[in-house]
């Protein structure tokens, strides 16, 4: 149980040591600074401890902002200090040097005036302060001082700021406008019940999958009720977050399970669109497919290229859409046209209530493969114009676009060869693969691409990827492998190949996500030896390409679906183990504000 620590005379009136028990805290007080230093030592290690100055003066969600958020190892307000497990030691370091500073003081009652903001200004790391806007904390000095903060904090709609601050601060379009205006008030519903964000992830997923379920049965009623499920999903989907932060309920689970939830509920119900055609007799398994691999690479792009540019950015791109972010409409249209998940879903699900799924997969492909051109041509033009970077965050962004290349076993034997090509050498490996599936199909002439794509892909990553252009390597790599699939699968012609590799491509998606998920929260990437378990991509794509060139078609469908089982075991297992043991020991809790997905 988190522990706070009053430290001063009690003031008369004051509600703070309520509100401090409202946020879950043990309240304890200290009459002077030595009190303070022995109630700090005797608090569990593994505990939340907090200094609060007894004349502070706020809004409970000021104190609720600073002193449990559970992202930041130390945090602070006026009058307030808290550290969780990770920050302890620098709390007490300071503690005790601000004590013993002040060991020549008129005496203990008077040292522990102002001990809070005292300990925060000795700390010798830094320390989170959130931004409060028109929310007050403040210690004043006397009456008056005291009477004009209590006014203050009186004239503000604490709830309506809350209410306000649960909202994503950057969104698309059909987010921000059609579903935030009501969905903060469904968060707030749910944490006054007590739910967490957790519980309201899954519930997404479960309506999700239901929708999935309604769309596989093929008539219109059911394509409507998936349609507005699918909304209903996506709502409850922005809940979660803002539940999160209403309550400032973050963890690495939750963000896990958000993340691999939103893909998993995609690739559901455009598995229940593709099994609802096949019942009216139309076959779009391969567009349904098509979607996933597009959307990935999309993805992947978004990732690598945030990564590649290492905190750079400039040339006449950038200043052009600095220009354009000025002129208000221009920003509303730029997160449309790509797409962001709040438009696509509703495009979703618009056309598979009015629509069959053959239309909703073509418009659906249509406008990523758009967006997807829209933003890879700015990027690159950003990238082409942007000084090279060095230092430490170009190596860092060189360990990242290494780590996602997802390079195997192969691709290291093939390092000997001493290739040096960057994302040349990756574009030309992908060209060949991906070009002799559609040409030749299956046979001995898409082995030996594939085999030249292991070449390749050895050397594209055979130097430090700090190219300006190297964030594409990865992307490239996902396209190359996704394609081949896709493209031997339908070659094959046969019932269930084109099902069977879209289940080997959601798992194998699977695993370049969890690798993302991994790197963004600082966990780095999965461990070598999962990565050569199931191949790396390299060896994948050559697996396959061997498959369909060796195989009838009936046994290459077996085959593809047996490579789809143990991929997929193998990945969730480890990234089931990995997660979990990663909230259980304590990680920092992740809350990604970055970018529409």
């Amino acid at each position: 149980m988190p522990t706070a620590i009053l430290t001063g005379p009690p003031v008369p009136g004051s509600s703070l040591e309520g509100d401090l028990r409202s946020l879950g805290f043990d309240v304890r007080t200290a009459a002077g600074a030595a009190e303070a230093e022995t109630l700090l030592a005797g608090v569990p290690g593994e505990d939340r401890v907090a200094l609060v100055d007894t004349r502070f003066v706020g809004h409970v969600h000021a104190l609720r902002l600073g002193l449990t958020d559970p992202r930041f190892p130390l945090s602070a307000i006026p009058g307030a200090v808290t550290a969780q497990r990770s920050g302890r030691q620098a709390l007490t370091r300071a503690m005790a040097r601000e004590n013993s500073a002040s060991a020549q003081g008129a005496g203990n009652g008077t040292l522990v005036e102002g001990l809070p903001d005292r300990v925060t200004a000795a700390l010798d790391t830094d320390v989170h302060r959130p931004e409060l806007g028109s929310l007050v904390a403040a210690v004043p000095a006397d009456p008056q001082a005291r009477n004009e903060v209590r006014q203050a904090v009186a004239a503000v709609d604490e709830e309506a700021v809350r209410l306000r601050s649960a909202v994503k601060a950057r969104d698309g379009f059909f987010t921000t406008f059609c579903v935030s205006p009501y969905s903060r008030h469904l968060a707030r519903w749910c944490a006054r019940r007590g739910l967490t964000p957790n519980q309201v992830t899954t519930a997404s997923l479960l309506t999700a999958l239901v929708a999935a379920g309604c769309a596989a049965t093929g008539t219109r009623a059911g394509y409507v009720a998936a349609g507005v499920l699918l909304l209903a999903s996506f709502v409850l989907d922005c809940a979660d977050g803002q539940l999160a932060r209403y309550s400032l309920q973050y963890s690495t689970l939750g963000a896990w399970l958000d993340a691999t939830f939103d893909r998993a509920k995609e690739y559901a119900f455009y598995a229940g669109l593709a099994l609802g055609a096949a019942r009216d007799g139309d076959d779009v398994w391969a567009l349904a497919l098509g979607a996933i691999i597009l959307q990935s690479c999309r993805h992947v792009i978004d990732f690598s290229f945030a990564e590649g540019r290492a905190g750079s950015a400039g040339g006449p791109a950038a200043a052009l859409s600095g220009r354009l972010d000025r002129v208000g409409w221009t920003v509303w249209v730029r997160r449309m046209i790509v797409l962001p998940i709040g438009e696509r879903w509703a495009l979703i699900a618009v056309l598979t209530a009015v629509t069959t799924p053959r239309v909703t997969f073509w418009v659906l492909l249509a406008g990523c493969a758009f967006a997807a051109a829209y933003t890879t041509a700015g990027r690159v033009l950003r990238s082409v114009r942007r000084p090279a970077t060095d230092g430490d965050g170009a190596a860092r962004a060189a360990r990242a676009l290494a780590d996602l290349a997802d390079g195997g076993p192969l691709s290291a034997l093939a390092h000997r060869f001493r290739a040096r090509g960057g994302v040349a050498a990756a574009a030309l490996g992908a060209v060949l693969v991906t070009g002799s599936a559609l040409v030749w199909g299956a046979g001995w002439q898409t082995v030996l691409a594939a085999l030249a794509y292991v070449i390749c892909s050895a050397a594209a990553v055979g130097r430090p990827l700090t190219g300006r252009l190297d964030w594409l390597v990865s992307p490239l790599f996902r396209a190359a492998e996704y394609g081949t699939v896709l493209v031997l699968a339908a070659d094959a012609e046969v019932n269930g190949a084109l099902p069977a590799a879209y289940g080997l491509v959601s798992a194998v998606a699977y695993h370049h996500y969890d690798t993302v998920y991994r790197i963004r929260g600082d966990a780095g990437a999965p461990p070598r030896a999962l990565v050569r378990a199931i191949g790396g991509h390299e060896g994948r794509t050559l697996a396959v390409a061997v498959l369909a060139a060796v195989l009838t078609a009936s046994g290459f469908t077996v085959a593809l679906t047996a490579l789809a089982v143990a991929v997929a075991l193998v990945v969730l297992a480890e990234s089931i183990r990995f997660w979990v043991a990663a909230h259980q020991g304590g990680a920092p809790a992740v809350h990604d504000e970055g970018e529409p997905a």
